[in-house]
Parts: C-alpha cells; sequence; structure tokens
C-alpha cells in the first residue's frame, strides 16, 4: 500500500504563486533585517560557525536563507513549490546554497546529519504539523538547534479577538478558491482597508503610550505596504492553516526529539527554538 504523502498539492501550488507574485525584491531593506532579527533573535548563534552545515525547511522566496547563508558553510533551501525557482534567483550570488524542490516529507540528506535548521511559518501549513517536525528534527545532529514558528490560537489574547479572528478565517475559506489574479485582488483591497489603517492607528497609540498588545494586527505597525500585501495573501490565500497554543507547540517540540526549548516574548507568536537531544 501506496504511503500517503504529508502534503497538500493546493497549499503547495498557492504558495508557489505566491512567492512569484511576490518575491521580496521590492522589501525594504531595514524592513528584511528588522523582520530576521525578530524571528532570529532567540537562536543560539553560538551553536553555529562558518564550517555549519544546515537547512531551511520551506525556504519560499529565499528571504530568510539570504541572510542566513552568509553565516555558514552550507545551507540546503527546501521548498516543494515553483517558490523553489524564486530562491534560486534571489539567491544567486551566493555559491554556499543548494536547492531541492520536495517536500519536508523527503528531506535529501542523511538523520543527524545537521548542525542547525529552521522552519518558518510552513509547518502549519502541512497536514501533519507534528510529524513534519519529526521529519525535520531526526535530520539535526546531537546538540544542534532548530528554529520554529507557527500560528498561535490566540491563548494569550481576550475572547473577542478570537471572535475576529474566526470572522476572518470564514473569509479565507473563500478567497483562498478564487483564481490567482483575482486573489491578489481581493488579497490588496484587505491590505489597504484592513492592515493598512490598523496597523497605523496602532502606530499612534504605541507613540502616545496606549497598549497594543491586544490590537488587531499591531505588529504591522512599523511594515510597508509590501509587506502587509505579502502577509495578506499569505494569510487569506491558502486552503489550510493550522493554529497552535504554546503548550501545543512546546509538547510538539519535546515530541519531536527537541530539549532546551525558548520562546520569543514578543510578536510573532508564537517563535520558538529548541536544540536537538
Amino acid at each position: 500500500m501506496k504511503k500517503k504523502e504529508n502534503l497538500d498539492i493546493d497549499v503547495i501550488n498557492n504558495f508557489g504563486k505566491e512567492w512569484k507574485s511576490y518575491s521580496q525584491n521590492d522589501l525594504p531593506e531595514d524592513q528584511h533585517v528588522s523582520q530576521f532579527n525578530n524571528y532570529f533573535e532567540i537562536f543560539p548563534w553560538e551553536r553555529i560557525s562558518k564550517d555549519s552545515i544546515g537547512f531551511d525547511a520551506g525556504c519560499g522566496s529565499g528571504r530568510w536563507a539570504l541572510l542566513i547563508a552568509p553565516k555558514v558553510k552550507t545551507l540546503h533551501c527546501i521548498d516543494p513549490s515553483i517558490a523553489i525557482d524564486v530562491a534560486k534567483k534571489n539567491l544567486k550570488k551566493l555559491n554556499n546554497c543548494i536547492f531541492h524542490q520536495l517536500t519536508i516529507s523527503n528531506l535529501p540528506f542523511e538523520d543527524g546529519s545537521m548542525d542547525f535548521g529552521y522552519s518558518l511559518g510552513v509547518l502549519h501549513h502541512i497536514p501533519d504539523s507534528q510529524k513534519a517536525l519529526q521529519d525535520c528534527a531526526k535530520k539535526l545532529k546531537s546538540g544542534s538547534p532548530f528554529l520554529l514558528y507557527l500560528y498561535y490560537s490566540f491563548d494569550n489574547q481576550p475572547f473577542w479577538y478570537r471572535w475576529i479572528w474566526k470572522l476572518s478565517d470564514y473569509a479565507r475559506k473563500y478567497i483562498w478558491r478564487l483564481p490567482h489574479k483575482l486573489k491578489l485582488r481581493v488579497c490588496w483591497l484587505i491590505s489597504f482597508f484592513v492592515y493598512w489603517p490598523l496597523a497605523r492607528i496602532a502606530k499612534i497609540v504605541e507613540l502616545v503610550g496606549g497598549s497594543i498588545h491586544s490590537w488587531p494586527l499591531s505588529a504591522y505597525r512599523n511594515q510597508s505596504f509590501y509587506f502587509m500585501k505579502t502577509d495578506a495573501l499569505d494569510r487569506f490565500g491558502t486552503k489550510l492553516e493550522q493554529r497552535f497554543t504554546k503548550a501545543e507547540v512546546e509538547n510538539m517540540m519535546l515530541s519531536a526529539g527537541l530539549d532546551d526549548i525558548k520562546f520569543s516574548t514578543h510578536a510573532p507568536f508564537y517563535c520558538a527554538v529548541g536544540v536537538k537531544k
């Protein structure tokens, strides 16, 4: 009996089209670096060096690989979609990136061979996120770090915040089915009429000393419109979206053989790092 692959072909196709539409070449460099720092702030840099070999599980356009690759010996960039072609183009000036158009279920290196790995905003779009995390973790050497970002289930937010999300999720279930060009237009409108005003109001509230912890889309308050429309497409353009509590993320990492788990204390939630036992 043929083993069922841990993937959703609609999700793969949609993300391939997303990264071809938004290759990140127009993202301001300071925002690129700022977002990189937000994700990798908790990464234990002391555990890797110029001799390290690691992997980017779900590299998309290669936006994180662009800043990681110069710090290491070799970076394997894995993505099952046509986004791998975008990554090749964006990373063409780096000679230490190896590209693989494969799923996470088929990572192309030996178990226990990698010095580090990361997967940011990917595993929650895979049917069995726990299995995908285990597939990543088993490729790590003992003592090697793995950085993970999964969508959170708003367990640190008030109940009305989750109601707002539920309304947006109903919209997503219709929007992802649209033809790609129409989907781009709809998500652009969402960016302009929802993301932009809410984010800029959050910025004003922050400047006058108010709390923005539970302000919807406050994480975008310092971001460009390009960043917002990319993330709107990322959020509303996908068929499959799973969300996890902090406790669930920690248990998933422990079950995958990761220890010494540390969570970021700020958005994006939940970003966590663990070390292979």
